[in-house]
């Protein structure tokens, strides 16, 4: 007879002690199972003794998550996570530094447990672990276990790092600024100060007056990854913290100590793979000087400035330098500015006053930046785009003219979307260009390229000023690809751009279009039909068998941190899903060493993007897009109450294919979009494989007609009739 439903087998072990195998009713007291298991063995004082898992990272068993024992689970008897706490408390404070070094190991072991935080914390651990620190009597292997243990505390929440003293602060920032450093020191102080950083304004004040640009320049420089990306942390937290005013500055510092070459040469371009952390902080920096152009594509021209009227003229005079020297000079004033303003308006100004045009924002002045750029640093372009256009083409009718202002004013728009200007930072995004590190003025630059670009495909496509937001369609097309290809340089990226003409996008178009619409002729219609539930069953498999390979996903805390990993599989039977804590760069574990297990039986609904629980704690605005695009949940029972397994893709083809799985597994439609372009993709190859013999047979729109029946059937033979 099987056991009760709220009945798990499991074995308690114990060193130097037989294990107990027993039959755990999750509908008993644990303090009643405590004693149980306590009296198998003899031993008194319950209520001293705890239970955890033996596998992971040894969490306590309370009656909060005891529904995460499953059969087969293995605990071990331990002692009490208040009596641990006081213990090893107890041995911070021993005058022995072996004793103080044991002490702390076991605190960074049993620190990520949620119940031992809370004993540890409510017995002022955290006091007593910063007193070390601020001693820094040995700035060896305890100070480096006494940051783990502070950190990994502090990460639980339950404190904020805004009650963190100054002068904790200060001796943190003495062990980054200090020479000669213990290697494992420094990494842990960087992670601390990024912390603060991020949390807590005025200690951020604190931390950016205290800490040198200089001496994190030095560390970036130093070829150890996790110091250059704990570096490169608090450097992206110190700048997002600044003012734009400060921002500017610090930058424009960095810069000048060849920061930008440096990231290129040996972060970008280093042998070593660039970490996923790391990717993020070069993200974040990329969106940061971006950001930098956002104050002028936000200000609109001011008719009245004396300074902006100036560079107009000098942007007339740039294209029309010969021509308005020599019809110039003797006019009247009048007759001047009649010559300007059509000078402004065979320029490509929509208005005979181009003030007006660039009233627009985004990208109010700055297409006026762009427009200036690129005159003075790319005269002879500017002379070929510009004057070939203003003058070779007045010849002909005015619609042919390609407008040169218009034509920035709206790039500069486009390249601001393509380029997210001013959009806040995602707090999960690894998606940087590396040609933005490897080339001073990338924006301005990028522009001349660009309007280059826009100056060839009008031609190409033989355009008029009719077609003009047809032209700029191709031109974001042809960005946007070459863009999603990261070219690691501006030149690469010139050469990838200009070689997708117009007729290559619309080659891809075309391509696109019939990969995703197939043929449409009735009898093709029918069988694509029929052959959907085979392919469907395919597409179902391959995503059964993609969540049995497993997948490792980010931990996201509540400062959206993501320095810890864990695995999550499904068994190969499809009954259970097997999840636990992983290290960085480690191999994904195997099946046997997860320590976790979820019945599939028990999952009772898929949540996804803003439905789950752990994203509607965040909040909403535009830095969680990101967060709702790749986040999904299971809700499980969870004794009475129902719980939750949270997850973060890596990415919108992971959350895809997970998605997918787990609404197979539970009965449910595989809705996502990849299995649609899956399918249609599966679909055309099948079709044209039954189709190989019609090959160059047109198929008709309706079937033939069925002839009239014969008049007799005399042709026919009664095979029953016998023969004499």
């Amino acid at each position: 007879m099987a056991p009760p439903r709220n009945v798990v087998k499991i074995a308690v072990q114990m060193p130097e002690a037989i294990p107990q195998l027993i039959q755990l009713d999750q509908a008993k007291p644990l303090a009643a199972v405590l004693k149980e298991v306590c009296d198998a063995w003899s031993l008194v004082h319950s209520e001293r003794y705890a239970l955890q898992f033996a596998d992971g990272h040894r969490s306590y068993i309370t009656e909060n998550n005891r529904t995460e024992i499953k059969n087969g689970s293995i605990l071990c008897l331990s002692t009490a996570p208040d009596l641990e706490a006081e213990r090893l408390l107890g041995g911070l404070q021993s005058g022995s530094r072996e004793r103080r070094r044991e002490a702390l190991q076991h605190l960074v072991l049993l620190a990520p447990d949620v119940t031992f935080a809370q004993e540890v914390i409510s017995r002022d651990g955290l006091q007593r672990l910063g007193t070390i620190i601020e001693d820094g009597d040995d700035l060896g292997e305890v100070l480096t276990l006494a940051l783990r243990a502070f950190l990994e505390l502090m990460e639980h929440g339950m404190v904020s790092w805004e009650t963190l003293s100054i002068p904790f602060v200060r001796k943190v920032v003495c062990y980054v600024n200090m020479n000669l450093m213990d290697a494992s020191v420094q990494p842990l102080a960087l992670r601390l100060l990024e912390s603060v950083t991020l949390s807590s304004p005025a200690l951020g004040q604190l931390v950016k007056s205290e800490v040198p640009l200089d001496r994190l320049l030095v560390h970036l420089q130093v070829m150890n990854q996790q110091l250059q990306t704990k570096a490169m942390a608090l450097l992206t937290a110190l700048l997002q913290g600044a003012s734009p005013a400060e921002r500017k500055h610090m930058l424009d510092y960095l810069w000048q100590r060849n920061l930008r070459q440096f990231i290129y040469k040996n972060i970008i371009h280093s042998a070593t793979p660039l970490g996923d952390e790391m990717a993020h902080h070069l993200y974040v920096l990329q969106a940061l000087m971006l950001g930098l152009l956002e104050p002028r594509m936000r200000t609109p021209l001011d008719p009245y400035s004396q300074e902006q009227r100036e560079q107009l003229q000098a942007l007339r005079q740039a294209a029309f330098e010969s021509e308005g020297e020599s019809l110039g000079t003797g006019l009247s004033a009048d007759r001047r500015r009649s010559l300007c303003a059509r000078e402004f308006r065979k320029l490509g100004f929509s208005n005979s006053n181009p003030a007006q045009d660039l009233e627009r924002v985004p990208p109010g002045l700055l297409a006026l930046d762009n427009m200036l750029y690129f005159s003075r640093h790319a005269p002879s372009a500017y002379s070929r785009v510009g004057n070939r256009l203003v003058l070779e083409n007045s010849s002909r009718e005015d619609k042919h003219e390609c407008p040169f202002a218009r034509s920035s004013v709206q790039l500069t728009v486009l390249l601001c979307e393509l380029l997210r200007v001013g959009e806040p930072c995602s707090e999960t995004a690894q998606d940087f260009s590396p040609m933005f590190f490897g080339q001073d003025q990338s924006f301005h630059e990028l522009f001349c390229v660009s309007i280059q670009l826009l100056n060839k495909t009008w031609k190409e496509m033989r355009a008029t000023q009719e077609d003009f937001d047809k032209v700029m369609q191709v031109v974001r097309e042809q960005l946007a690809r070459t863009l999603a290809l990261k070219p690691s340089s501006l030149e690469l990226f010139r050469t990838k751009v200009n070689a997708l003409p117009y007729g290559e996008v619309l080659r891809l178009r075309q391509t696109e279009r019939l990969h995703q619409e197939g043929t449409l002729a009735p009898p093709i219609l029918e069988l694509r039909e029929k052959l959907k539930p085979e392919l469907m069953g395919l597409i179902r498999q391959q995503r059964l068998l993609r969540l049995c390979e497993g997948t490792l996903f980010r931990k996201i805390s509540s400062r959206r941190r993501q320095d810890k990993l864990w695995f999550c599989c499904l068994s190969p039977n499809h009954k259970m899903l097997q999840y636990g804590d992983v290290e960085e760069g480690a191999s994904p574990p195997t099946l046997e060493s997860l320590p976790e297990q979820l019945p599939v039986a028990d999952i009772k609904a898929l949540l996804t993007g803003k439905d789950c629980p752990h994203v509607r704690e965040k909040g909403s605005g535009k830095q969680n897009k990101d967060l709702y695009e790749l986040a999904f949940s299971i809700s499980y029972d969870h004794g009475e109450a129902e719980a939750y397994l949270n997850f973060i893709a890596p990415s919108k083809r992971e959350f895809h294919l997970w998605t997918d799985g787990l609404s197979a597994l539970l009965g449910g439609p595989m809705g996502s979009e990849q299995t649609r372009l899956d399918l249609e993709q599966l679909l055309t190859m099948e079709t044209k494989l039954r189709l190989l013999e019609l090959e160059n047979v047109p198929i008709p729109e309706q079937p033939p007609p069925i002839p009239p029946p014969p008049t007799n059937f005399n042709f026919c033979y009664d095979c029953s009739i016998t023969e004499p």
